[in-house]
């Protein structure tokens, strides 16, 4: 799943990349208001992490704007403004969820799991698809009970994959999803990744879990 933080912040920003990274997210980040929204518009992105005092714009108005887009993501807004009625104005200009600063990473990337898998066919931070499971709480998968041993992309292209069971994904959009904004689209890393992801979840003498769909992209066999 890929995140954009819209953080003025460079020391938070960069601590928030880090420990987002590390969780298996592909993650973008912004220092402004204005390089924030522009990023939203040029990149389809799951979830916004946004700062509601930013140096350019109200972060209300910014909320309130990636709210009504067309495909709009999940929004998490963070501030030190932790009043009722602050919090209120926050949902009610479109913010999913509100998290006042201090706050510790555990608990950010709980509320950001919570947020995305609710999209999610399935529910809790478990995902199961046939003999797959996927925990994206402690980042780990298995098949008919067997650990799979999955780096961080290919893990992030089995989780996006698990959303969309039986659905044709595009390269495209696994590289959008799955890949920050520094990924170059015209390598083969999408192809190569998917290719070992296949190998790792392919139990012997079955089908492939995944199938390469000609000229369109992947798709996840829906074991249910």
């Amino acid at each position: 799943m890929r995140l954009l933080i819209i953080e003025d912040e460079p020391d938070l920003a960069t601590g928030l990349r880090a420990g987002l990274t590390h969780a298996g997210y592909a993650v973008d980040t912004a220092e402004t208001g204005s390089a924030g929204l522009e990023k939203a518009e040029t990149h389809s992105y799951d979830l916004v992490v946004l700062d509601l005092n930013l140096p350019d714009v109200d972060g209300l108005d910014l909320c309130q704007h990636l709210a009504r887009g067309e495909q709009p993501p999940r929004i998490l807004m963070l501030t030190a403004r932790g009043s009722l009625a602050d919090r209120v104005r926050g949902l009610d200009h479109g913010a999913d969820d509100y998290l006042v600063k201090p706050f510790a990473l555990a608990e950010l990337l709980a509320r950001i799991r919570v947020l995305l898998r609710r999209d999610v066919y399935t529910g809790g931070c478990v995902q199961r698809l046939g003999d797959l499971v996927l925990d994206t709480a402690r980042g780990t998968a298995s098949r008919a009970g067997k650990r799979l041993s999955l780096t961080r992309k290919e893990f992030g292209v089995l989780r996006y994959l698990m959303t969309k069971p039986g659905h044709i994904v595009s390269a495209e959009d696994l590289l959008e999803h799955v890949w920050d904004e520094h990924a170059n689209p015209f390598t083969e890393t999408v192809r190569v990744t998917v290719g070992t992801l296949r190998r790792k979840v392919t139990r012997p003498d079955t089908p492939p879990l995944i199938e390469t769909v000609i000229g369109r992209g992947y798709r996840l066999a829906d074991q249910s």
